[in-house]
């Protein structure tokens, strides 16, 4: 008999905390004659596909998932009027169970289940910041921002938070990568807003901003004179600028 690695034998078990497996052990503990392992699995997918259609996520906590109240995406993190959704987050989920019983880094896995629900979040109408990832797997910030970063390149992607999404914070800036894809690269607005997993409140918002520092440098290239007209910082200022000098040439 084949000896299993030391990963399948420290987390296989852990797979018994959820539904699925939850519902094979009640066939094999109740009807031990009746189903074999295979067919105990099949009917167990068909009563979670039943389920599924019955009781949407939305409505229940599965076992790895939590509830969290998120910033509604639509308001900023900064405004006195801001609003919270609650949200359903996968913190470990059964295929976290099945990578790490393959053998899989957990750091990989880390990656991966901050990606999640970033996106779990957004897709339930809310958006979380760092901060609020690095509480839910108690880890320091810094060091998820770092996963969050590592996880962007390796998969090409923004994933959407609060800094990204409401400019928040000292995160890479994403005006320029906005500007450049509706400016230089002339996509539709529409789409970076999508590709960017932003608002396209945001996008107009800077697409208003970048055509009022345009309008003004044109007559007066002066950042100071800029900066007091608009209010805008001066570091957003040049990047306008970088796209303006970028486009002329």
């Amino acid at each position: 008999m084949i000896k299993k690695p030391h990963c399948f034998n420290r987390y296989n078990s852990a797979n018994q905390r959820f539904l699925k497996a939850v519902i094979e052990n009640f066939f094999a503990r109740e009807f031990p004659r009746f189903f074999g392992p295979i067919m105990r699995k099949k009917l167990a997918e068909q009563l979670l596909f039943i389920f599924e259609g019955l009781y949407p996520q939305k409505s229940r906590i599965e076992p790895g998932q939590v509830l969290w109240n998120a910033l509604d995406k639509n308001t900023r993190a900064t405004s006195t009027k801001r609003s919270y959704v609650p949200v359903v987050l996968t913190l470990v989920s059964s295929q976290d169970i099945d990578k790490l019983t393959q053998g899989t880094p957990m750091l990989e896995i880390t990656r991966s289940a901050i990606a999640r629900i970033l996106k779990e979040a957004y897709s339930q109408g809310g958006i979380l910041s760092t901060r609020d990832v690095a509480l839910l797997l108690l880890r320091d910030p810094s060091y998820v921002s770092s996963l969050r970063i590592d996880y962007e390149k390796e998969h090409d992607c923004r994933l959407p938070h609060t800094g990204l999404l409401h400019d928040i914070g000292s995160g890479v800036s994403h005006k320029a990568l906005i500007l450049r894809k509706i400016i230089v690269e002339k996509k539709d607005p529409a789409d970076v807003a999508r590709e960017t997993n932003h608002s396209q409140k945001a996008v107009d918002r800077y697409l208003h901003d970048y055509h009022r520092v345009k309008t003004i440098y044109e007559h007066n290239h002066d950042i100071d004179f800029i900066h007091q007209v608009t209010a805008l910082s001066k570091h957003v200022i040049k990047q306008y600028l970088e796209i303006i000098d970028y486009e002329n040439n």
